[in-house]
């Protein structure tokens, strides 16, 4: 482990997200809504942390090894929760305790969307837009962003994106060099941001609603201004522009990449991961509109749009409402928060296992079938025709019993704490998938629940964010062996 390369890197980045406080400081002085000191002593003390950190060490050269990079990953989305937490804790309105800003700051930055503040209406514009900008910030990941920038200050970046980046098959790159990977993420980011906010504006919402509902859209995070989340607008328009995009980020950007640069629509119909990212979220949206309607929720309009949207919203782990769906009858409740343990594609802005795993453990069990019926038979598992290496559905199995048991240690930790059943299963379900709304006492908010519960539950967002691996090889010995 080097320590110095450690040290250098988390200093050059806390100083880079240092800037982004200046963005809310811009919207505070446009509104006049009084909360620009809290971002402006956020920035500084960000600012300085960062010079500490960095200034010792500044001219250490050596490269990165795998190791360090995990380190580094892990540090920094603790770092950055912490600090980005500044604000919020400094803000006269909402007034927070350190835990609840905590929280909202790592909820934000993991894209979970869990929040413990009621009364967003009531909220000043530059609080409202920096929750927004966290998760956008968060939605790529803040690393991918500071791989860009990294290798033109003499330090190469490769290390940290395979610890940061989702996915079973993470040593795809969409151009050879890492630097040139992370733009071509960013550039296809940025352009969907747009895209979004674009369609919102047009849609009715005002332009700050529509900017910062695109940030949490493509972030695939759920934060919204109003209480009511999507609902507020009461607008079929504004919720298929929501459903529209909230498909798209949950999609594998390198699909996207393809699909731009061959100018053709093919990469997706060819990908095994994509074909079932749709099915599944077409049979949960089919079953939601059909129970909706047949148990006399909705009549079939509404049956059809509030459906719809909740099953894509909660599939794809954005979290947006339009209303209580954990007030629904019967099952569907239940079927959409497991719905949130699939997720969105591997290398998309979306929670949970990720369609690919998915789907490789139900191929894995279809083999698994057949070797009891032919036992000496030979059945490789295959997605997309390629057959995968054992390695892989070795560490799929892997990742699976590791996410399986860590959910069940922190549902019991919670129900410990004095949460009820439902509430515990939900809230780590909501937020180690970083989806956001739950069930029971988490179905609006999180602001009710003891402080102990919410510390697990931060936990539970970053590893979810993280994968697991990245957190758990940590507190493994023989990772700290030499």
């Amino acid at each position: 482990m080097q320590r110095s390369a450690i040290q250098k890197i988390l200093g050059l980045l806390l100083m880079i997200i240092s800037i982004s406080m200046f963005p809310p400081v811009l919207v505070s002085l446009w509104y006049d809504d009084g909360a620009t000191t809290p971002f402006i002593i956020a920035f500084f003390t960000t600012l300085i942390a960062g010079l500490i950190m960095w200034w010792p060490v500044k001219g250490f050269q050596k490269e990165m090894r795998t190791r360090d990079g995990f380190i580094i990953v892990a540090m920094f989305w603790l770092v950055l929760g912490l600090s980005g937490s500044l604000p919020l804790m400094l803000s006269a309105a909402p007034q927070l305790t350190i835990t609840d800003s905590i929280f909202e700051s790592i909820s934000g930055l993991t894209t979970t969307g869990a929040t413990v503040i009621t009364g967003l209406d009531e909220l000043p514009r530059s609080i409202l837009y920096y929750r927004h900008q966290l998760q956008w910030l968060g939605g790529m990941g803040i690393i991918v962003l500071a791989v860009a920038v990294l290798p033109m200050l003499g330090i190469g970046g490769m290390q940290l994106y395979r610890a940061e980046t989702p996915g079973p098959m993470k040593d795809n790159k969409l151009t050879p060099r890492i630097a040139e990977t992370a733009k071509a993420l960013w550039y296809i980011y940025l352009g969907l941001t747009i895209a979004c906010a674009s369609a919102y504006w047009a849609a009715g919402m005002s332009a700050f609603d529509a900017i910062c509902h695109s940030f949490s859209t493509v972030a695939i995070g759920g934060f919204s201004t109003h209480d009511e989340s999507i609902g507020y607008f009461n607008s079929a328009l504004i919720e298929s522009v929501a459903i529209v995009f909230m498909l798209l980020a949950g999609v594998n950007f390198s699909l996207h990449f393809l699909s731009w640069r061959n100018f053709s629509i093919n990469p997706y119909f060819a990908d095994a991961e994509f074909k079932a990212y749709f099915k599944v979220l077409s049979i949960v949206g089919l079953i939601s509109m059909m129970y909706l309607y047949i148990t006399g929720t909705f009549e079939a309009g509404g049956a059809i749009h509030n459906g719809l949207f909740q099953a894509v919203s909660i599939g794809t782990t954005t979290g947006f409402t339009t209303a209580e769906y954990h007030n629904w009858p019967g099952f569907l409740p239940a079927l959409l928060l497991l719905t949130s343990f699939i997720g969105g594609c591997a290398g998309s802005t979306g929670g949970g296992m990720k369609v690919i795993r998915v789907l490789l453990l139900v191929r894995q069990g279809m083999r698994e079938v057949i070797r009891l019926i032919h036992p000496n038979a030979l059945v490789p598992v295959k997605i997309g025709g390629n057959v995968l290496e054992e390695r892989v559905v070795d560490a799929v199995w892997g990742f699976f019993s590791l996410y399986v048991g860590s959910f069940i240690i922190m549902a019991l930790l919670l129900a410990a704490s004095g949460l009820d059943l439902i509430t515990s299963f939900s809230a780590v379900a909501a937020c180690m998938n970083n989806l956001g709304p739950g069930l029971g006492d988490v179905g609006s908010h999180y602001g009710d629940i003891n402080d102990p519960a919410k510390w697990i539950l931060c936990f539970a967002m970053i590893l979810g964010r993280l994968e697991i691996f990245t957190v758990l090889v940590l507190l493994t010995p023989a990772f700290w062996k030499k």
